[in-house]
């Protein structure tokens, strides 16, 4: 990993100097634009809709447009003047239970590390939050945007999230909510049991893209000139007719599908019992055959002692 940024959290009268590192990384298939015909790259230029003219990179600057239709340019410079004290801080704000923030303000997340002059404050602050149980909400600035974030602690390590901003969360305003839908008792119940048959706990592990381990086949596939077989499609799922009856036969499915792995975790566990004890009464004859050889060879060769000489 490469460092994005160098700044310092800011705790107090506490100065931690850190360095940020993007903590995810999103795994995708990847795509140029070609022309079909012949594979060539397509480019694109940047061309003034007054004058019609390509323009460089260090003349393009940011504009603004007024519901006028006037547009009020910004230079780098203009940028640079604004008064962003976060800019290289991470300013803590306040601490607050982390059960009190919707994670529906997350954006996106960050590795922090301490510079060397740092690993202590750093690690100070990290075992006492992780002790409160608290995290600490943040401001700071990243590509000239500031932003309220998180501070929370996983596996050792500082975990910067950065959160949008209030007015950037859409109100779920949908009809359905003013109908005054009515869900019967057994129906609550029955829905109840399925969730309890599908309760586990989550492991990322055992969670894969097919779809792009499917595109990445296809893409191998046309590379050695193989036929391409296209995967089926599972089956999409209908609005159920009979609620009750489409609840009662997941439970159903779901219970069998988790009775079935269960009873192959004992088979697989009872295989490999069997298999130890046919190994030890194997290992058992083995010995008992060795030692029988041994005896044998005992008896056939004479005992060695003295000769006594007759005169």
């Amino acid at each position: 990993m490469r460092s994005i940024w160098k700044g310092a959290i800011s705790f107090g009268l506490v100065t931690i100097p850190v360095k940020l590192y993007s903590a995810t990384e999103q795994k995708d298939v990847t795509f140029h634009q070609v022309h079909q015909a012949d594979g060539g790259r397509i480019k694109y230029k940047r061309v003034c809709s007054l004058d019609g003219e390509e323009v460089p990179y260090s003349e393009i600057a940011k504009g603004y447009e007024l519901a006028t239709g006037e547009i009020v340019v910004l230079t780098e410079d203009d940028f640079a003047e604004l008064p962003l004290t976060t800019s290289r801080r991470i300013d803590v704000l306040q601490f607050t239970p982390a059960e009190q923030i919707d994670p529906i303000y997350f954006a996106k997340s960050y590795y922090l590390e301490p510079e060397a002059q740092g690993t202590k404050p750093y690690v100070l602050l990290r075992d006492a939050l992780e002790r409160s149980g608290q995290v600490a909400v943040v401001k700071v600035t990243l590509r000239q945007r500031e932003s309220l974030a998180t501070l929370r602690v996983r596996d050792g390590v500082f975990v910067l999230e950065t959160m949008l901003w209030p007015d950037e969360v859409r109100v779920a305003e949908f009809a359905f909510l003013e109908e005054d839908v009515e869900v019967r008792p057994q129906e609550l119940k029955m829905a109840e049991s399925l969730i309890e048959t599908m309760v586990a706990d989550f492991d990322p592990a055992e969670h894969r893209d097919a779809y792009r381990e499917a595109l990445q086949e296809v893409i191998e596939a046309k590379v050695a000139g193989k036929e391409i077989v296209a995967p089926e499609a599972p089956a999409e799922g209908r609005p159920a007719v009979d609620l009750m009856a489409a609840l009662r036969a997941s439970v159903e499915a779901a219970k069998k599908e988790r009775e079935g792995t269960a009873a192959a975790g004992k088979r697989k566990a009872s295989a490999g019992k069997t298999r130890g004890k046919t190994s030890e009464k194997a290992a058992e004859k083995v010995t008992e055959k060795a030692a029988e050889k041994a005896a044998g060879e005992e008896k056939k060769t004479p005992a060695k002692g003295r000769t006594r000489r007759t005169a």
